[in-house]
């Protein structure tokens, strides 16, 4: 069967890791990578969950932060500005001020 090279990038750090691991599994990253190919195609999916949290998850969260830093406003811990203010600082980091 003709073989082909693929080519990937990842966090050096990742590499590492998993090149020792592979190592300790007694394979090559490349034998790792082969394995995970073959699986998703004979299977016809990721061999794993990859999910993104729900709509209301995500506002539940956005509200959670957005009281928090109200709370922080309240309580003096941060500073609290105007829509003028912070329109302004905007400005400024678009700028790069």
């Amino acid at each position: 069967m003709a073989q082909t090279a693929l080519t990937i990038r990842m966090d050096s750090d990742l590499k590492v890791q998993f090149d020792a691991l592979c190592d300790e599994f007694g394979m090559s990253t490349n034998t790792a990578f082969n394995i995970f190919a073959r699986t998703v195609v004979r299977r016809r999916q990721i061999p794993f969950t990859i999910e993104a949290p729900s709509k209301q998850e995500t506002i539940d969260k956005g509200l959670a932060a957005f009281d928090e830093i109200r709370r922080l406003v309240e309580n003096g811990t941060i500073p609290s500005r105007t829509l003028d203010e912070i329109n302004e600082e905007i400005r400024l980091t678009r700028e790069g001020k």
